[in-house]
C-alpha cells in the first residue's frame, strides 16, 4: 500500500471540495482497502466521511423509505420496514459477503464497488478499466465470471454487487451532493455505466460528487424474490442473480419488475421484459419469451458460455415461483 494523506471532513461541502481535488471517499472500506493493498487504487488522499450525518433510515413524505449513504448493509437488511415492505432488498443484501463485512459496508459504498475481474485486480495483467489503453486480458483469456450482455471490445467485466440489483427492480433513486451545496437525484437505473470505450468509469458520479442517500418508492404489492446462483453457498459473487417483484391479479400478472446481476458491467434491467409479462397469463411460453428478450444479443467469451443457458433457467425458475405458474 502506498502512502496517502488522511482527512476526516465533518461537513459535506468540505468533503465535496476534497473529492474534487482528487480525494477518495472511504466509509467501511470493504472494497477500497483491498484495492489499495493490491495497488489497483492509489489515492493520494483518503476522505473518511463517517463523521457526516448520513446513516439514518427514515420514512419519506411520499410513503417510501430513505436510506442514508452511511447506513450499513446490516442496518438496512434488518430494518423492520425494509424486511416488511422491501424484502427483495433485504434478501439481496443478506446474500452478499459475510456478516462481518455487512456490518462495515455502507449503502453508498456498495453502489460504488468495483469489479472483481481478476485482470483488474492484478496489476501485472492488462486491463483497460485500471489502465486505459493497455488492453483487456479477459478477452481471449480466462473469462468464466465475465459479462454476456452489454460488453464492449474494451471491457467484459461484470458488476459484482447484490444490493444494487434489488434497487434496480425497486426503481430506486440515488441522491447525490456536489460542491457549494449543489445536489441532484438520479434514477438508480441510470447510475451505473456500460463499459463502451470508457471502461474506467463505473458510474455517472462527477468529480466532487458524493452519494448522500438512496430513496425507495412507496412499497409495491406482490411477491418479491431474490435468487442468486453462485459457485458456493456463501461468500461468493453471483454467476447469475435475479431480483423480481411480481403482482398477480387472479391468474394474470398485473405487473412485474425484474433486474439481473452477474451478466453485465452494471445491474441489468430491460423494460421490455416487464412489459411482456405485465397483463399476461403465466405460461412456459411467456417465460421463454421473457428469457429471449433478456438474452437477445447475449455473447459468451468461451469460458462463460454457460451463463447464457444458466440465465434462462434461473429466470424461468424465478417466474414460476413468483406466479405459481407453469411447471
Amino acid at each position: 500500500m502506498r502512502p496517502f494523506d488522511y482527512q476526516r471532513p465533518d461537513r459535506l461541502d468540505h468533503a465535496a471540495d476534497l473529492a474534487r481535488e482528487g480525494g477518495k471517499a472511504i466509509a467501511g472500506g470493504t472494497n477500497l482497502l483491498d484495492l489499495m493493498k493490491l495497488q489497483v487504487e492509489t489515492p493520494q488522499t483518503l476522505l473518511d466521511i463517517n463523521r457526516l450525518p448520513m446513516a439514518q433510515i427514515a420514512e419519506t413524505d411520499g410513503g417510501g423509505l430513505r436510506i442514508g449513504a452511511l447506513a450499513s448493509n446490516t442496518a438496512c437488511a434488518v430494518d423492520p420496514r425494509v424486511r416488511r415492505d422491501y424484502p427483495v432488498l433485504s434478501r439481496a443484501i443478506l446474500a452478499g459477503a459475510t456478516q462481518q463485512l455487512r456490518n462495515k459496508a455502507t449503502t453508498g459504498g456498495n453502489l460504488c464497488q468495483r469489479t472483481r475481474c481478476y485482470y483488474f485486480t492484478n496489476i501485472d495483467q492488462p486491463c483497460n478499466k485500471r489502465e486505459p489503453g493497455s488492453g483487456c486480458g479477459a478477452i481471449g483469456g480466462f473469462n468464466r465470471i465475465h459479462a454476456i450482455l452489454g460488453a464492449s471490445d474494451e471491457c467484459i467485466a461484470t458488476y459484482p454487487g447484490d444490493m444494487a440489483v434489488a434497487l434496480y427492480a425497486l426503481d430506486a433513486e440515488v441522491e447525490i451532493a456536489g460542491q457549494r451545496g449543489s445536489s441532484r437525484t438520479l434514477p438508480v437505473r441510470q447510475f451505473h455505466r456500460l463499459p463502451g470505450d470508457t471502461p474506467q468509469r463505473d458510474n455517472n458520479l462527477e468529480p466532487g460528487e458524493l452519494i448522500t442517500g438512496v430513496v425507495l418508492p412507496p412499497p409495491r404489492a406482490g411477491k418479491q424474490l431474490y435468487r442468486k446462483v453462485r459457485d458456493r453457498a456463501s461468500y461468493a459473487f453471483a454467476l447469475v442473480s435475479v431480483a423480481a417483484i411480481v403482482e398477480m391479479d387472479g391468474d394474470t400478472i398485473r405487473n412485474a419488475s425484474l433486474a439481473f446481476g452477474g451478466l453485465a458491467h452494471k445491474p441489468w434491467h430491460d423494460p421490455r421484459i416487464d412489459a411482456v409479462l405485465s397483463g399476461a397469463r403465466p405460461s412456459d411460453a411467456l417465460f421463454a419469451e421473457a428469457a429471449d428478450l433478456l438474452l437477445e444479443g447475449a455473447e459468451g467469451q468461451g469460458h462463460n458460455d454457460f451463463k447464457i443457458p444458466l440465465a434462462r433457467r434461473t429466470l424461468l425458475a424465478v417466474l414460476r415461483e413468483a406466479t405459481g405458474g407453469a411447471a
